[in-house]
């Protein structure tokens, strides 16, 4: 492996293509909106399998290893190319968040939780890359700053906005907005604990499902099938 292309945080231009290439990840949500959860199943199981098949074998697999570093290297972080854990790279655990938020969630959270996934962390990425001046954790090596999660909580907004809602009541938006909070929250106390692909999804979905039954539990969440 060359490890000249794996930085510990990688710079500003190719932070823009690792996130640029992470909002084409909308198709999921978007797709998932017309096709049944048996449907997004049979796609999005077999093609996680295969994600985690190649992230693996470029540890131990030459010219799996040689092609992956080729190509994407450059877009990786130390934590991602961790050969005594074997660890998985950003894309792969987006996939298997996906099918974990595809079996517990129902439709329209898991539409809505996507969704803040990938705009809030693309958000959170570049803005904190290049406007993060204030650290929340200073001195504990942690790059999350206070103006990366607010550009997080922004998008996570307008993610919600745009998602479906049952009756599109305002307390719906007020409740989306609020989950949009305790994602970024999980986006910075999850860091080199739980992937944040992970962690925010399932924080925005579980806290999101909490309210609707806690403040509108007369609404049916499994509306969308």
């Amino acid at each position: 492996m060359d490890q000249t292309v794996v930085q510990d945080t990688v710079d500003f231009k190719a932070e823009l293509v690792r996130k640029g290439i992470h909002l084409v990840s909308l198709v999921i949500p978007l797709l998932y909106y017309f096709i049944p959860k048996s449907v997004a199943l049979w796609i999005l199981i077999p093609l996680t399998a295969a994600f985690i098949v190649v992230d693996l074998a470029r540890y131990d697999v030459d010219l799996i290893s040689r092609l992956f570093y080729r190509f994407f290297g450059f877009l990786l972080r130390t934590h991602e190319v961790d050969r005594e854990k074997h660890a998985l790279n950003g894309a792969t655990y987006m996939l298997i968040s996906a099918v974990i938020c595809v079996l517990i969630f129902p439709k329209f959270i898991m539409i809505s939780s996507f969704t803040v996934l990938i705009l809030g962390d693309a958000s959170s990425a570049v803005f904190g890359k290049r406007f993060g001046r204030h650290k929340i954790f200073p001195g504990r090596g942690t790059p999350k700053s206070y103006e990366g999660s607010l550009a997080f909580v922004v998008a996570a907004t307008v993610a919600v906005i745009l998602s479906p809602k049952i009756d599109y009541l305002v307390a719906e938006y007020a409740i989306g907005a609020a989950a949009g909070v305790f994602a970024a929250a999980a986006e910075v106390l999850s860091y080199k604990i739980v992937d944040d692909n992970i962690a925010v999804p399932i924080t925005f979905g579980l806290s999101m499902w909490a309210m609707y039954i806690l403040f509108l539990p007369h609404l049916n969440v499994f509306f969308l099938g």
